[in-house]
């Protein structure tokens, strides 16, 4: 009797949700490891202000709980804001979407505007920034503003309601998707802007939600991060260096290094030349602001941190050759900008107060990446008259739901203070350090994952804190 209600079990839990049209597939995920799951698809509306919007379908794939006593579905929320759930699911996150299956159906969610959720075409406008020319930030800046005016008129054109695109629009799918798995409740797992997402979901559908699982989080009033704490992080990374000798001897003072570098760029900009694919040659001027756009790329994980200081100490000595391998990876000779509707308008409406803006201002003229970590934020700020959500959604929320958050100390995105300041709301925090890990943190122990579980169940953790093993800052990624 007992094995055969434990077959039954089993039998629910594979399959579809009893509320959802879905289809069973094969996932396969880029180790080549497959699974079966199930395709979904639900409709919202793109404008739930407008009584005649058009709908969306938005996608997911729900991989079926294993555990004995499945809880709620867990809704992976993707970063960016513009990455897929569905592609981060394929990715090196795979074998912890598996393990997370046992605590209930796993959604690996296209947020709006994403992956297979997304039908607005990337805008490619007619402005462009001169490869081999000196600009000031504020001609970039206007770049920058111009192609948003550009590219929110070609969107309109196109159909596309793109102010509806904002981070409450997008709690407000979760919701549905909640109704539509035919589910009581939700849990929420987010890491970057998919913890934006997330602690919006906690203030606008709080009945409606489980548990939280936050990752390198950011706060409602953070679309913009300050300069001072991309420069407390560059400190952060000095004591990391320090650590190990060859790398200590090679790089004693990291901030005045890029200070040092900046400096003497700003004075006279460098004239490189890139080697393109079809055997020409493309001019392209190294500049301040090149380095200070190229350490805000550099700095999300300890990994690519190596590149930045092994790129900084090159151009210091007069050698282009890593600059100029870069530069061949990375830049498009003459490409005009490109904006993305989803991310651009999320952005744009989570917006920056004008108090944290002048603050911001003041910082980045002294900063060690100015005003470049999330440009084209504040860049674009206002470019669209009155689109912007307001002080009251950039308060954080309060909530005593269960949260946990996890914490990388050698994160240069999203950073220590400003995650503390991001749930400084909530009431059940169970936060966890990770030391030396980066940004993309979930992969970078098995403790991880341990620790996800242990509070999934309801349990108290091990420690407050996991630590994991550096890279050798003196050898690159590649």
């Amino acid at each position: 009797m007992m094995r055969t209600l434990m077959a039954g079990l089993a039998m629910l839990a594979l399959a579809p949700c009893a509320a959802a049209q879905e289809t069973e597939i094969t996932f396969t995920a880029q180790s080549g490891e497959s699974v079966v799951a199930y395709e979904g698809r639900f409709d919202v509306p793109e404008s739930r202000e407008d009584p005649d919007s058009r709908m969306l379908s938005l996608a997911y794939v729900r991989f079926p709980a294993t555990g004995s006593d499945p809880g709620s579905p867990i809704v992976y929320l993707s970063g960016g804001p513009g990455g897929s759930g569905i592609g981060t699911a394929r990715g090196r996150r795979f074998p912890l979407f598996m393990a997370m299956r046992e605590f209930g159906d796993v959604i690996a969610l296209d947020q709006r505007g994403t992956g297979d959720s997304n039908d607005i075409e990337r805008c490619v406008s007619s402005v462009s920034i001169p490869d081999a020319e000196a600009i000031t930030d504020d001609e970039y800046a206007d770049a920058y503003r111009a192609a948003a005016e550009e590219c929110r008129a070609v969107w309109i054109g196109q159909g596309v309601d793109i102010e509806a695109y904002t981070t409450v629009e997008s709690a407000h799918d979760l919701s549905d998707l909640r109704r539509h798995l035919g589910a009581d409740r939700v849990s929420l797992w987010g890491i970057s802007y998919g913890t934006h997402l997330a602690l919006a979901a906690m203030r606008q559908m709080p009945g409606e939600i489980d548990r939280v699982i936050l990752a390198s989080a950011e706060g409602l009033d953070q679309t913009v991060k300050l300069p001072s704490r991309t420069d407390a992080y560059f400190a952060r990374l000095q004591d990391a260096v320090n650590t190990q000798p060859a790398a200590a001897a090679a790089y004693p003072d990291i901030a005045g290094l890029m200070r040092r570098v900046q400096s003497r760029l700003e004075a006279e900009p460098v004239l490189l030349q890139i080697p393109l694919e079809d055997g020409s040659i493309a001019p392209f001027l190294l500049q301040r602001r090149t380095m200070q756009e190229a350490a805000s790329m550099l700095i999300a994980d300890p990994g690519s941190a190596a590149i930045l200081l092994a790129l900084y100490a090159s151009v210091d000595q007069g050698d282009y050759r890593l600059a100029t391998g870069l530069l061949q990876r990375m830049h498009s000779p003459g490409e005009p900008i490109g904006l993305w509707g989803m991310s651009t308008a999320m952005d744009l409406a989570s917006g920056i107060s004008d108090a944290r803006l002048e603050q911001f201002e003041a910082e980045a003229a002294t900063g060690l990446v100015g005003p470049y970590l999330n440009a084209p934020m504040p860049q674009i700020r206002g470019v669209w008259d009155g689109f912007d959500l307001g002080e009251d959604f950039r308060q954080p929320p309060v909530s005593d739901i269960p949260t946990l958050l996890l914490t990388g100390t050698l994160d240069g995105r999203t950073y220590p203070e400003g995650q503390i300041e991001a749930v400084s709301g909530l009431t059940r925090v169970t936060r966890i350090t990770v030391e030396n890990a980066g940004h993309n943190l979930f992969m970078t122990s098995p403790e991880v994952g341990e620790a996800m579980a242990r509070f999934m169940r309801g349990q108290s953790p091990v420690g407050d804190t996991i630590t994991v093993e550096l890279p050798d800052f003196t050898e690159l990624p590649f």
